[in-house]
């Protein structure tokens, strides 16, 4: 484990990371005004069509024909039990809600992780994408010097030909609701795929897409500067190219940190970028009486990061393997709670 730590990459991220993401020991990066979008911060999110077919596109996000905000034509859905409907009857002040610190890591420490707050899915399954490497439990991620990093190697490791880590909180963090904050450092180059997410702790609804998944953040290092915030139904996944999804454009994305956040309310999502908000999934957009099959998202979720490298979107293009070792840097997790919400939906 120690010469495996040290063969980690830290330091040259140390002074960006105190600058951009406002630690002690650093000037805080100004925040973009929410309704300011700079000419290199192009941000995209496909209307919802009008015409009362559905449209005919196939393909999805991960093989690069994305659907964003498909089309689903409300009158095609038959009458259901009003027990059934969800995130409808909450009433509350967006602008007024208050948050609370719950739970964080600083990485103010040295070594592995902190093992009270991560654990590690581990293997080189592919993981339903034909990914190319193999997760290993610590031997690619450090903390160092305020930072974790997780680094993606070009090393053999069980018939795989990469390896790099997949961090999860799993039963040592699980929450329903609340305001998640990741400061983090982008890996760059073909074949590099990171990502920050959630998923269901319990699985209460099934197997995926059932359940639900949010990406908070996702990148593919074949499209250089574009960033990804998506969530998955079983009505509205990538499987189907259905999936509710925007993208960002900022300029040298990879050479700085950013604060990657979701705000997780008990009727929408909403997602920004340093301040920034840049798209909103509210299921009574795109159907008057949403069930579970459009919004899962009323029972605990867990964070999820990590580093892939190659699959059917991070390796649509190939892999370069001139790049690696590439590295995943973070700078803190911090997740907050609104009072006022939890007493809306405590026994709700």
């Amino acid at each position: 484990m120690e010469l495996r730590l040290k063969r980690l990459l830290v330091p040259a991220a140390v002074a960006i990371c105190l600058a951009g993401c406002g630690k002690e020991g650093g000037e805080e990066t100004p925040k973009p005004s929410p309704t300011q979008v700079s000419p290199s911060q192009e941000v995209s999110q496909t209307p919802v069509p009008t015409p009362t077919v559905a449209p005919t596109e196939s393909g999805g996000w991960r093989t690069g024909n994305k659907v964003s905000d498909a089309y689903v034509d409300p009158d095609a859905v038959p009458t259901i039990d009003p027990a059934s409907i969800k995130a409808k009857g909450f009433e509350y002040d967006y602008n007024a809600l208050t948050y609370e610190l719950v739970w964080s890591d600083e990485f103010d420490y040295e070594g592995a992780p902190d093992e009270e707050k991560w654990g590690y899915d581990v293997g080189g399954s592919g993981w339903g994408n034909h990914e190319l490497q193999n997760y290993t439990e610590g031997d690619n991620v450090v903390v160092a010097d305020g930072v974790m990093t997780i680094e993606a190697r070009k090393e053999e490791l069980g018939g795989m030909d990469y390896t790099s880590t997949r961090l999860v909180s799993r039963g040592k963090g699980d929450w329903l609701y609340g305001k998640f904050e990741i400061c983090a450092k982008l890996p760059t180059g073909r074949g590099t795929w990171p990502a920050i997410w959630m998923l269901p702790t319990d699985w209460a609804y099934g197997d995926w897409p059932a359940s639900g998944e949010i990406d908070i953040m996702e990148y593919v290092g074949y499209d250089q500067d574009l960033i990804h915030a998506t969530v998955h139904t079983k009505s509205y996944n990538h499987s189907i190219g259905t999936q509710k999804s925007a993208t960002k454009r900022v300029a040298g994305v990879s050479e700085e940190f950013h604060v990657y956040t979701l705000e997780w309310l008990p009727d929408k999502i909403i997602m920004s970028m340093d301040g920034e908000q840049y798209y909103t999934f509210e299921p009574t957009k795109y159907k008057s009486q949403p069930t579970l099959n459009e919004w899962p998202f009323d029972k605990r979720m867990h964070l999820l990061i990590n580093l892939a490298v190659g699959g059917d979107w991070g390796g649509a293009q190939g892999v370069d393997e001139t790049i690696f070792p590439q590295q995943f840097v973070i700078d803190y997790v911090r997740v907050y709670q609104s009072p006022e919400i939890t007493e809306l939906t405590t026994n709700k």
